[in-house]
């Protein structure tokens, strides 16, 4: 997707409207937990700030279902912004209106206003065209450098553009395309893709797009057991899928055609219940106990991924291989995210594309000894399923 940037346009004097992705966690005292949708969107910010450009910021945070609720404010990120960017940052009271806009007129080159929370209002995500337009009439220019959200047609991602003549990507959503696009057209070889996660259903889109495009396709998490199901071992009490069997063996069947190799786990870490304090046992995937649970990959199948993994010149990791927010079940995410970090030493490009897998990483303590974690879960998954996002494709060409 070739998109114009923030570097092909001029700023100085300019209102530039901001979509980010600030949707960030906060603890109970209202501090922000994890401020890395923050950090990833200064570049752009202080490109605009050290252009002289004027700047309004827009994001949603939580799901305030479309009324004003304090708990959702962002206030606290604007605060945290300012510190950041050793700059102040004006909080608007609202993100539409008369004092807004006069908020708007006010500022000066170099100086930051940030709207509240486009979701107090239920038009964001219903894409209203009145409530695009009066978003649009603040600015001159329109930037999205909010990835997390550009797979969604919300008002400030995809409507906005219908109404401001220069839309452009920030330089995040230009590192996102960058990365996720490289790696599925001009991937090095061979070419690894790791796919984990609770169900074959939300990955089957996935699975059948990159059959294309990779070498090796690694299955882990508890989707494993209905292509274990569909085969005919007895998998306990594990999490299955009985309506999606025919599906795992065709998804089989399609790597067997188009020359993939789909490895699937050899044995598992089974346990009677998913808590932290079960008894937990190995067993091979061919003798799995009746009323255990498989919950993450075992030590044989850790050996076998590491070895593919640090084999590869490009690895794209998408879903963990087990519970690992439990410590006795994280072992294979752990050992995942471990074996990626290596390969990258060694020169391989490596995509983690966002959600459970970027927590995973980052639980794991390894985020910055990949080549790329993506901040946008649902947006990277459209985009490595083939999908368009309307919130790029809405973008100057």
């Amino acid at each position: 997707m070739q998109k114009k940037t923030l570097s092909d346009i001029s700023l100085q004097g300019k209102r530039v409207l901001m979509r980010v992705d600030f949707n960030v966690p906060l603890d109970q005292d209202r501090n922000i937990t994890d401020e890395k949708r923050i950090v990833e969107a200064l570049p752009s910010i202080r490109k605009v700030i050290d252009d002289g450009g004027r700047l309004i910021l827009m994001s949603h945070l939580g799901r305030p279902k479309g009324k004003v609720n304090p708990a959702f404010s962002l206030a606290p990120v604007a605060k945290r912004l300012s510190e950041l960017i050793d700059c102040p940052v004006t909080m608007a009271k609202d993100c539409i209106g008369n004092e807004v806009m006069q908020q708007v007129l006010a500022l000066q080159d170099g100086e930051v206003l940030m709207l509240e929370n486009l979701r107090f209002h239920n038009e964001e995500e219903e894409n209203n065209d009145d409530f695009a337009k009066e978003l649009a009439s603040m600015g001159e220019i329109y930037v999205n450098d909010a990835f997390g959200t550009a797979h969604r047609a919300h008002a400030s991602t995809e409507g906005i553009t219908h109404f401001v003549q220069t839309s452009v990507a920030g330089y995040l959503i230009e590192k996102e395309l960058h990365y996720l696009g490289t790696a599925l057209k001009d991937a090095q070889r061979p070419f690894v893709a790791i796919l984990g996660g609770a169900k074959i259903s939300g990955k089957i889109d996935v699975l059948e797009h990159l059959f294309d495009k990779v070498d090796t396709v690694l299955v882990g998490g508890a989707m494993v057991f209905t292509f274990f199901k569909a085969q005919g071992l007895n998998i306990g009490n594990s999490l299955v899928e009985d309506n999606k069997l025919e599906l795992a063996l065709s998804l089989l069947e399609k790597a067997r055609e188009k020359s993939v190799r789909l490895i699937l786990p050899e044995d598992v870490v089974v346990a009677a219940e998913i808590s932290a304090d079960a008894d937990s046992r190995v067993e091979p995937v061919t003798a799995i106990s009746d009323g255990m649970i498989g919950l993450d990959i075992g030590p044989a199948t850790i050996e076998t991924y590491t070895r593919e993994i640090l084999g590869a010149k490009t690895v794209l990791w998408n879903g963990p291989m087990g519970v690992f927010e439990i410590d006795q079940f994280a072992g294979g995410t752990f050992a995942v995210a471990e074996a990626l970090a290596d390969a990258t030493a060694n020169g391989a490009i490596s995509i983690i594309g966002g959600g459970d897998s970027a927590a995973a990483i980052a639980k794991a303590g390894l985020s910055d000894k990949v080549t790329h974690v993506s901040t946008g879960g649902g947006a990277s998954l459209e985009f490595l399923e083939g999908k368009e996002l309307p919130g790029i494709a809405a973008l100057n060409d």
